[in-house]
């Protein structure tokens, strides 16, 4: 009878599986002994697989650049990174090695540009769209960038009165886009998103405010779904609307020139996950050609915006079980030495679920038993994984202690979490690794940050 925990993964899944094997009952990670990691630098424990970064990078950009060449497709591709998905340093010098473009939401993603440009990471030729709502900080520094000599910024209008302050603070000419205020999923709790400007108002607000001042140049239209790039009828249904709305523009703006899709592709949160890249990138380039063709307008080049499937998959978390609770006659808690609401708060404040493996005691049996963070919060607890409702892992032996695995959470969690600052009942933020590849293949791995002192918390809080 097979019952050790590396049956029942191999029995539920296609396992192996690319990035994971196991090897003498302990989890790999793309050749990465990770209980050697473990050795070297405790838990909990976060790490940012670098390479991935730059593999789905090239994924991306093949996959578009293929589906342009089988469509016969005249406009260009440019791949973007959205920062706010993660703004360390190390993941956005990592994805400028890619020749990759920048998409921003606020003033102080702007002075991070700027100090990219002084560590020689980009230079004035990169394409940066700025999104978001744009408050004066945001609008000068916007500016300064673009007084400064840098060619191909846009900013991307959100409302009304944005254009006429940058025109207040930019010097010569100014190229825009306008964003699309989308209609959100029925079962949002209202139809139309708060950002951008509406389909019936937008080729009437480019006739008043654009199309006769000659500083203004309209080069790009804005599209962003909140659920991503998804192979469903309410995706397909919006970029239809809003290919309608570009085609109708371009007919009276001839100076436009892209389409963004904001949103981007899902990374994997189950080992069950599936989508067909390969087969969207070719869907959506048809669908714009077959909508300019019938309009009789020139294709534009396509512009992307990935920032959780650029860096999603580079991230990893790795906790210890230092308890297990027995709380009635079904329901073992297994306590991690973290909190999931400080350090995964999309699992806790969305529901988002993440893939989790054992990264030890693959050969001992397994059971069903619950994640319990060390807050006092009731919520701080993860009970279920995206394929089925329940989690299993290898039986706790208080002798020997169990590791388990996050996987494909570099994206956003740190930002949420509030990283370096106060976490929720003051849980410490945990070290973070970095790993890295050389040319040969060899694997080293560096400190970024230790875990959070009490000294940085009590600071914080004014104690010090």
């Amino acid at each position: 009878m097979k019952v050790k925990y590396q049956d029942l993964i191999e029995q539920s899944f296609e396992f192996p599986t690319e990035g994971f094997e196991v090897e003498d009952g302990e989890l790999y990670y793309y050749g990465i002994p990770l209980m050697d990691l473990v050795k070297q630098y405790g838990t909990p424990m976060k790490f940012t697989y670098l390479p991935k970064i730059t593999e789905n990078i090239k994924k991306a950009r093949m996959w578009f650049n293929v589906a342009i060449t089988k469509a016969n497709y005249d406009g260009k591709y440019y791949q973007c990174y959205c920062t706010k998905s993660s703004q360390f340093s190390f993941v956005l010098e990592e994805a400028l090695k890619n020749d990759i473009h920048l998409e921003t939401s606020s003033s102080f993603d702007i002075d991070i540009i700027r100090a990219l440009k002084e560590s020689g990471h980009l230079d004035e030729t990169i394409k940066i769209v700025c999104n978001g709502y744009k408050m004066p900080a945001y609008i000068d520094n916007i500016a300064r960038l673009i007084n400064e000599g840098f060619i191909n910024v846009i900013p991307v209008l959100d409302n009304y009165g944005e254009l006429t302050q940058l025109l207040e603070q930019v010097y010569g000419e100014l190229n825009v886009g306008i964003r699309i205020a989308s209609e959100e999923e029925p079962k949002f709790e209202f139809y139309t998103s708060r950002l951008g400007i509406g389909y019936k108002n937008i080729v009437q607000y480019y006739h008043d405010a654009i199309e006769n001042n000659p500083r203004v140049n309209l080069k790009m239209l804005h599209f962003f779904i909140n659920t991503g790039i998804k192979d469903t009828s309410y995706y397909w249904n919006e970029l239809s609307k809003c290919l309608n709305a570009y085609c109708e523009l371009k007919k009276v703006c001839p100076e436009l020139e892209a389409l963004n899709i904001g949103g981007g592709f899902p990374i994997k949160n189950s080992l069950t996950f599936e989508y067909d890249y390969e087969y969207m990138a070719e869907e959506i380039v048809n669908q714009i050609k077959i909508a300019c063709d019938f309009a009789k307008v020139p294709e534009p080049d396509i512009v992307t915006e990935f920032g959780s499937f650029t860096v999603g998959e580079s991230g990893g978390t790795i906790y210890s079980v230092v308890y297990q609770k027995q709380q009635n006659d079904r329901e073992k808690w297994n306590m991690i030495d973290s909190s999931f609401i400080t350090t995964l708060p999309d699992s806790w404040s969305i529901n988002k679920r993440f893939i989790m493996l054992a990264i030890n005691k693959w050969e001992s049996q397994y059971e069903r038993v619950f994640l319990g963070g060390l807050t006092c919060d009731s919520d701080d607890y993860y009970n279920s994984e995206q394929h089925v409702n329940a989690i299993y892992l290898p039986e706790y032996d208080p002798e020997e202690p169990l590791y388990i695995g996050f996987f494909n959470t570099g994206a956003y969690q740190e930002a949420i979490g509030g990283f370096g600052g106060i976490q929720h009942c003051l849980i410490p933020a945990p070290k973070h690794v970095l790993i890295s590849k050389d040319e040969e293949g060899k694997i080293t791995t560096r400190l970024f940050s230790k875990e959070q002192s009490y000294k940085s918390m009590l600071k914080t809080l004014g104690y010090l």
